[in-house]
């Protein structure tokens, strides 16, 4: 009698540790997915924010302190990023709003990254192509066309279907497209894609010094930038 009492106390014990054991692999485990979907809200501080808050402001959706606080500006900021990105308009940076805004945490998937990552990549080359020795903003402004011809009906829905269309640019007919961008054509790119656009909208640029296109002169003007007049 004595020796089933002890097993089963053994036994019982075992089970408790089993239990135990099962009860902190699920708190791990429920730990490791509240930290997965990595966000700013309102209310939040830190690095992450002002970061935020940096991009925000460079692009023109902010006009606050970059002060790492997440408060009433800052929030409406995102909305708006949100709303010309086509992200649910929720005032929060979550993972894929992080994304479109070029902020990357572990937990962004793969996948969106080397997508993104070829997009910047492509847009930098023809930017570099087309307007290396331009000013900062003219060159963000011709990545910006690009984007422009992607969102219009009018042509092809993809950044490399923009760049690829026959006869669209001079540097893919003449093989600079294949020039390897420095790291100011990568950050325009990089800025063009997350919404900037010194162009106003505009889908066309031209070099007045040697356009010969009478057609192109008849588009409405929105801005001229270093040699470039960008127009509709």
């Amino acid at each position: 009698m004595k020796n089933y009492f002890s097993k089963h106390k053994i036994k019982i014990i075992i089970c408790l540790l089993v239990i135990f054991g099962i009860a902190i692999s699920i708190l791990a485990i429920c730990a490791k997915n509240n930290n997965v979907e990595a966000l700013s809200k309102y209310g939040s501080r830190g690095s992450e924010v002002r970061q935020i808050q940096e991009k925000l402001k460079r692009w023109g959706y902010y006009n606050g302190s970059v002060d790492g606080i997440y408060g009433s500006q800052t929030t409406a900021a995102v909305k708006s990023f949100q709303r010309k990105n086509g992200l649910t308009v929720d005032g929060i940076a979550g993972t894929k709003t992080l994304q479109a805004m070029g902020i990357y945490t572990s937990s962004s998937s793969s996948s969106s990254s080397s997508s993104h990552s070829s997009d910047v990549n492509l847009l930098a080359r023809l930017i570099y192509g087309e307007a290396r020795g331009e000013p900062y903003t003219g060159q963000v402004a011709v990545g910006a066309v690009v984007l422009n011809r992607v969102k219009s009906s009018k042509f092809p829905n993809t950044i490399a279907g923009v760049i690829y269309q026959a006869g669209a640019f001079d540097v893919v007919s003449d093989g600079q497209i294949n020039m390897t961008p420095d790291s100011t054509a990568k950050k325009a790119a990089s800025d063009a894609i997350n919404g900037w656009d010194p162009s106003y909208g505009s889908i066309y640029y031209f070099n007045p010094a040697t356009a010969t296109n009478a057609w192109i002169w008849s588009r409405p003007h929105t801005v001229t930038i270093g040699k470039h007049r960008f127009c509709k």
